[in-house]
């Protein structure tokens, strides 16, 4: 009893302390397990959004999404639907479905039931049995079971991209709150590398399409160098646009035969050689808003624009306006058969530009042919003009000089021969006039009325210290020669006679335009105006002629301000 422990007391305290010991390791070798998970998450989370990163194609990184997310996870199928414009899934990108296997499943999914709650409500979703779900739709024929179940939005720029989707955890277990913290980690770094894959892919198109435009532009430069671009290079740019848009028949129509008739000048693509040089009344508002406004429009139903074709399923249409110099050329229509999906903005955009090329070498084509006609009655009132004034006169001279000889002679084989010599020339100076008159009254036979209108103005305006303000908006070429035309240029000449001895103006503007089956002139001027106009025979004339052709004729001034002239007919 010397104050010593007793040895049982000792024992105790030695079991409880190793007892003690072994909780303590045990608790550490389990921390310390977790930790290893821990890291090995992270590495793998690491790896997995290396993964996404390596490739900058959006389907491409699509694909390394749900690959990463089945490997990191630990889930047999995985699967991003990409939302679409009307909030249903417009792509289902899978995995661990093989292509046999989803042959026999049949179309991919569009956004019901579960997957379409989470379009509808976009956060992350957990489920112990995906089928028992309230919104469960259930599977298919041929579709694989699926139990466990987890999502997570997708976002790109705070804006839901789609969502990911991932079933049936390896081991027959449910999905663990740190998986839902990997999927949600993994889903935000999938979003950065689904931006940039668009914002690459957004402009490797806009590049392709400005390629395309450099490419049309040369080549249609290079036809009005040297003739009008012909059917083959229409085609060829047509063809052009049907790849670089994605579309199944490309369409380029340039106006003939009245108002909203076109005729198919340019074809490429599926059954092409259906519409290759047809006319095509294209009656519809869409189409004439187009028309009217410039701006592309993606319409739903080309059917309804283009007709039935045989044999030739088509959609989505995008409609192009070809205008330059506020001149309406035509149109581009790209269209696309079902199932392959709507046009993209940036197709939309692009699009208009590669049209802008086109209308602009359709105005060149314009303004060389204008030129040409130009260069051709410029040589002949030139021809004519020298046959009036230097041969005609040479050949009258030389027709006295022979009439002179008759005080020379008097013997009658002579006379006879001066007068057969003299009335040879006058018949030859009659055919001479009548070939100056025939080069004259050709010279407007063949000329557009666009040029016809051009040269009345010039003429009409020669005066004037200053040029006036010409422009020619519509298909004004196409207003057939019925009357219409000739009306038309007699009022531009009379109204711009009126405006130039009367109104003292600094600045005139003239517009024609063809506009929804009307032909409109308009004469404006910033002169002195009038209080009451003076009907003179002039305005008389002038609305005579309106009514004639079943249109209307206003003109209305503010004295100090000017004067303005309204004529507007319809075209049959």
């Amino acid at each position: 009893m010397n104050g010593s422990i007793p040895e049982p007391v000792q024992a105790d305290r030695l079991h409880v302390t190793g007892t003690r010991i072994e909780d303590l390791l045990r608790d550490f070798l389990a921390r310390a397990g977790e930790l290893l998970d821990a890291q090995e998450q992270m590495r793998g989370l690491l790896e997995a959004v290396v993964a996404v990163a390596e490739d900058l194609s959006l389907e491409a990184v699509l694909d390394r999404v749900v690959n990463s997310a089945c490997r990191l996870l630990h889930a047999r199928y995985g699967a991003l639907g990409v939302i679409g414009e009307n909030k249903s899934l417009s792509h289902f990108v899978t995995v661990g479905i093989d292509e046999d296997l989803a042959r026999r499943i049949g179309p991919l999914p569009t956004g019901h039931g579960v997957l379409g709650l989470l379009i509808s409500e976009p956060a992350p979703l957990r489920l112990h049995d995906l089928r028992q779900h309230p919104k469960s739709y259930g599977f298919p024929e041929n579709h694989p079971p699926m139990r466990s179940f987890l999502g997570v939005p997708v976002r790109v720029r705070d804006v839901v991209f789609g969502n990911l989707y991932l079933t049936e955890k390896e081991g027959g277990g449910d999905f663990t709150p740190e998986d839902e913290d990997l999927a949600v980690a993994l889903a935000a770094a999938a979003g950065v590398a689904i931006e940039n894959a668009r914002l690459y892919e957004d402009a490797r198109r806009r590049g392709s399409w400005l390629e395309a435009c450099m490419d049309v532009t040369g080549r249609m430069m290079g036809d009005a160098r040297s003739a009008a671009p012909d059917r083959a290079a229409l085609d060829l740019i047509a063809e052009r646009a049907l790849q670089e848009s994605g579309s199944q028949l490309a369409l380029i129509l340039v106006p003939e035969g009245g108002v909203g008739s076109y005729r198919v000048a340019g074809a490429a693509g599926a059954d092409s050689t259906k519409f290759a040089g047809n006319i095509l009344p294209l009656d519809s508002d869409a189409i004439r808003t187009v028309s009217a406004t410039g701006a592309p429009a993606c319409l739903d139903e080309a059917g309804d624009i283009l007709g039935p074709a045989d044999g030739l399923s088509m959609e989505k249409l995008l409609a192009i306006d070809l205008s330059a110099q506020g001149a309406h050329h035509g149109l581009l229509l790209l269209v696309r058969t079902p199932g392959t999906g709507p046009f993209a903005k940036t197709d939309v955009e692009m699009g208009a530009v590669f049209g802008s090329h086109v209308a602009l070498g359709l105005e060149l084509d314009r303004i060389h042919r204008l030129r040409e006609q130009l260069v051709v009655f410029s040589d002949r009132d030139r021809i004519a003009r020298d046959l009036h004034d230097v041969v005609i006169q040479r050949i009258f001279a030389a027709g006295l000089s022979i009439q002179s000889l008759r005080r020379f002679t008097s013997g009658e084989p002579a006379l006879a021969r001066i007068d057969a010599v003299t009335a040879e020339l006058d018949e030859t100076i009659r055919d001479l006039r009548n070939t100056i008159y025939s080069l004259r009254a050709s010279s407007g036979e063949q000329e557009l009325l666009s040029s016809r209108i051009l040269q009345t103005v010039r003429n009409a305006t020669r005066s004037l210290p200053f040029a006036p303000h010409l422009t020619l908006n519509g298909a004004v070429d196409s207003v057939p020669d019925d009357g219409t035309a000739t009306n038309a240029l007699a009022v531009t000449s009379e109204g711009l006679s009126n405006a130039v001895r009367h109104s003292e103006a600094q600045a005139i503007s003239v517009s024609v335009s063809v506009e929804d089956g009307m032909l409109t002139l308009i004469i404006e001027d910033d002169g002195k105006g009038f209080r009451d106009p003076v009907q003179g025979n002039g305005l008389v004339n002038m609305e005579q002629r309106a009514l004639e052709l079943g249109g209307s004729f206003e003109v209305t001034g503010t004295p100090g301000k000017g004067t303005t002239l309204v004529w507007k007919v319809p075209i049959h």
